[in-house]
């Protein structure tokens, strides 16, 4: 299977075009909900592809206007190019997502998600066991913990999630960015997402930046309620065991939404399996 074949391709993205500004960035990630968007540039009536502005871009450069400024440079794939190896250039390389390029064109966009898909459909090697694949290392917060303390943990971590833990160190749920982005209200510059910001000494105000997930927008104000985890978790996790194979995990992924469940070993948590722990898979 080739990139070709579990791609978006060209005709179903929405790009921005140089010249261009931040704000043509912030209405594309907030309308569509992604994380970054491709930059082009029409060179001699011919579209060519430029690179990327991610919310990352946008939260470490929040003076900056100019498209041009803002975007960077990322790895990219081919359409001929196998699946294997794409998913080994995203693991190598920490990216979600790869721009396909024909020479300086852009024809598509491959993520994790696709790759998960191409998995759970038996398209390619999914055979292994997750056992193998998981992540024994496990960010974890409790259940009393204010969410915004918890939202930080995760922030810290790098990953985004947090399984909830009880007094008994047992686990009560499941924290993720969606669940916090229902509960958040976010703020971009003088354009409010929500209702508007709560004075600075409000026990709601939280100032920070939130720049790891595939769901949050590109915000650089976020004030979330101080209540404790268990009131905005998931309580109803999906857990599997070491045994599932990668594409039993894939489809599970896909069919309940989520980047990551939970590996147990009878009733005691063992690790995580994150999507991007299947594709190591093949």
């Amino acid at each position: 299977m080739n990139v070709a074949d579990a791609m978006t391709p060209r005709s179903d993205l929405v790009v921005v075009e140089i010249p261009g500004s931040r704000n043509d960035v912030l209405e594309y990630l907030q309308e569509h909900g992604f994380s970054s968007v491709p930059v082009v540039k029409e060179v001699d009536g011919e579209e060519v592809y430029r690179g990327l502005v991610s919310r990352d871009d946008l939260i470490d450069q929040p003076d900056e206007d100019q498209l041009a400024l803002l975007m960077r440079e990322v790895p990219t794939t081919t359409a001929d190019t196998s699946i294997e190896a794409a998913a080994e250039l995203m693991v190598a390389d920490g990216a979600r997502r790869l721009p396909v390029v024909d020479g300086d064109a852009l024809v598509g966009i491959l993520t994790v998600t696709d790759v998960v898909r191409a998995i759970a459909r038996g398209e390619v090697d999914g055979d292994r066991q997750v056992g193998e694949l998981a992540t024994r290392s496990v960010n974890a917060t409790h259940v009393e913990t204010p969410l915004p303390v918890a939202e930080r943990e995760i922030g810290l971590a790098g990953v985004p999630y947090a399984v909830v833990l009880d007094d008994d160190a047992s686990m009560a749920g499941i924290l993720t960015e969606v669940d916090v982005v229902e509960v958040a209200r976010v703020v971009e510059g003088e354009a409010s997402t929500g209702d508007s910001i709560a004075e600075q000494d409000s026990e709601w105000s939280w100032e920070g930046i939130k720049a790891t997930g595939a769901r949050y927008l590109p915000t650089r104000n976020v004030e979330l309620p101080v209540g404790p985890t268990r009131h905005f978790m998931t309580d109803e996790v999906i857990t599997v065991n070491g045994a599932r194979t990668a594409r039993d995990v894939a489809q599970e992924l896909i069919t309940n939404d989520v980047e990551q469940v939970p590996l147990v070993n009878g009733t005691e948590l063992a690790g995580i399996v994150r999507d991007v722990d299947l594709l190591e898979g093949i």
